[in-house]
């Protein structure tokens, strides 16, 4: 008999879970197309390549947009069951409804497991594709490159080489400048430790500056402890351009959190993305116990639309939540840990609680 109910709960959600995903991924797709069409003509990009651009993100949104489709999918299944009178029949055979819990756990479960499978495999491929198209093919300046290590900006016959860029607190570290002479010889190049920004310019520090002398035919070594320069760039087009953690697999950044604390650089904002990539598919069994909580409750028996509102504001508060959180480890105030998963553990309590306390 239980068997029985909870096949029959989890083709029901596996239908409208469907039908939610496709309408969200559909719209999505012409939201995003019609937002950048005025960059594909500006840049001249064409129309095939600019969907290409759309699709390629499509894992990744679906990810984002699993969790509020599992809860609203959880919501409507309890909430039609609800006003049917199913429960009340289950109730009446002596039946606890939280029985019909479990399979929504379980969906929460094999959902979760899919976005870190994803962003394990397909993610990270489909983004770095994507992300090529928007910062190589859709911009102006197409002398600055990136790799998944460093950054490098090529204008007219400097190079500039920058080893580390932390975007949340838009620094950079390991800094060198090359500027070719006739014959392609070096005509000087500048080492810096590290750099900031500040008033619309690059204030580098602990400095080696190679000036070519053509007098004595050699290079003229001076050290500083902090230079004022130019990089061609603010830190708004280096995030841009800089390695994107979306691009990452889990244990990709994690290699990458490891290269950059070995070489001495924070990497404290990689950190809470890293843990960030575990914690947030955690999510789906928060939303599937607060899905089946507000399903089951006396109001949406009524009126179905009013508890698909009440787990839209659950979603909207998670997400303010876990980006705040997320805030405060980019800032240090919370460790990386602490600011990926306190949001998890705050919502999994009041789930619980809200669960229990279902008539």
């Amino acid at each position: 008999m239980i068997k029985c109910l909870h096949k029959y709960w989890l083709k029901e959600f596996i239908r409208i879970f469907i039908i939610i995903q496709a309408l969200v991924m559909v719209l999505f797709v012409f939201i995003d197309y019609l937002s950048h069409m005025d960059r594909m003509l500006e840049y001249e990009v064409s129309l095939g390549r600019g969907l290409w651009y759309v699709l390629l993100k499509m894992p990744y949104m679906f990810v984002q947009f699993t969790p509020a489709g599992l809860l609203l999918a959880v919501i409507c299944v309890f909430g039609i069951m609800n006003r049917n009178e199913e429960l009340t029949a289950l109730k009446s055979s002596g039946i606890s409804v939280y029985f019909l819990v479990k399979p929504a756990v379980w969906a929460g479960c094999v959902l979760a497991l899919l976005m870190v499978l994803l962003g394990e495999t397909l993610i990270p491929l489909s983004m770095a594709r994507s992300n090529h198209i928007r910062y190589h093919e859709m911009v102006k300046n197409k002398g600055v490159v990136h790799s998944r290590k460093d950054i490098w900006i090529r204008s007219d016959n400097t190079m500039v080489h920058i080893n580390f860029f932390d975007p949340v607190q838009k620094t950079v570290a390991g800094v060198t400048c090359t500027t070719m002479g006739d014959n392609f010889k070096i005509a000087s190049r500048l080492d810096a430790e590290k750099g900031f920004y500040d008033n619309g310019q690059w204030i580098l520090e602990d400095v080696t500056e190679q000036v070519y002398d053509p007098q004595i035919d050699d290079y003229r070594v001076t050290i500083k402890p902090r230079k004022v320069t130019s990089l061609n760039l603010n830190p708004e087009d280096l995030g841009r351009m800089a390695k994107k953690t979306n691009e990452m697999s889990y244990t990709e950044l994690r290699r990458y959190v490891q290269k950059v604390s070995g070489e001495g650089y924070d990497a404290t904002t990689y950190k809470v993305d890293m843990y960030g990539k575990l914690a947030f598919p955690f999510i789906c069994v928060i939303m599937a116990l607060t899905g089946a909580a507000t399903g089951m409750r006396g109001f949406v028996k009524t009126n179905l639309p009013v508890g698909i509102a009440v787990g839209m504001g659950f979603c909207f508060l998670y997400w303010f939540v876990f980006g705040f959180t997320a805030s405060l480890g980019y800032a240090k105030i919370l460790p990386p840990v602490a600011a990926a998963w306190l949001g998890n553990l705050v919502f999994l309590c009041l789930g619980c609680i809200y669960l229990i306390q279902t008539e």
